[in-house]
């Protein structure tokens, strides 16, 4: 299925100082709903794993504006077509077309700009940089 928005490389850099506030919000509320799920989990004497977001939610209320946060900044990111891929990674996709083939551009929070492309499939671990890009592959 073709998405209905195709960015270009000047497209997807064009929205990039946007999404490096909203990622930086969505990783810093993601590390919050962490520390408080933990932290529920020690007082529980229960292993992270086994505590649900629902469990947080019942235990802890005031956790329930994490969650909104999240949700709605994740929601934001996705406005137009953008994929977000990763939220502990900062992992953003732009469909876009190559040689009439729909892929990917990838770019990650921290690299200065949108540098790599990859096939749908391939995922990020397909990345290959576009023609005249010199930058590093990033991965926390």
């Amino acid at each position: 299925m073709r998405p209905e928005k195709l960015f270009t490389l000047e497209e997807a850099n064009a929205t990039l100082p946007r999404l490096r506030i909203l990622m930086e919000r969505l990783q810093r509320s993601a590390l919050r709903l962490h520390e408080e799920l933990r932290g529920l989990a020690a007082e529980s004497e229960t292993d992270l794993a086994a505590v649900s977001t629902e469990e947080l939610l019942r235990q802890r209320p005031a956790a329930r504006a994490l969650a909104e946060e999240l949700e709605s900044v994740v929601d934001e990111i996705q406005t137009g077509n953008v994929v977000l891929k990763d939220i502990q990674l900062g992992l953003i996709d732009f469909p876009s077309e190559r040689d009439g083939e729909v892929v990917y551009l990838c770019w990650q929070f921290g690299e200065p700009e949108v540098a790599f492309w990859h096939r749908i499939e391939d995922g990020f671990a397909g990345r290959q940089a576009l023609p005249g890009s010199t930058g590093p592959r990033y991965l926390q």
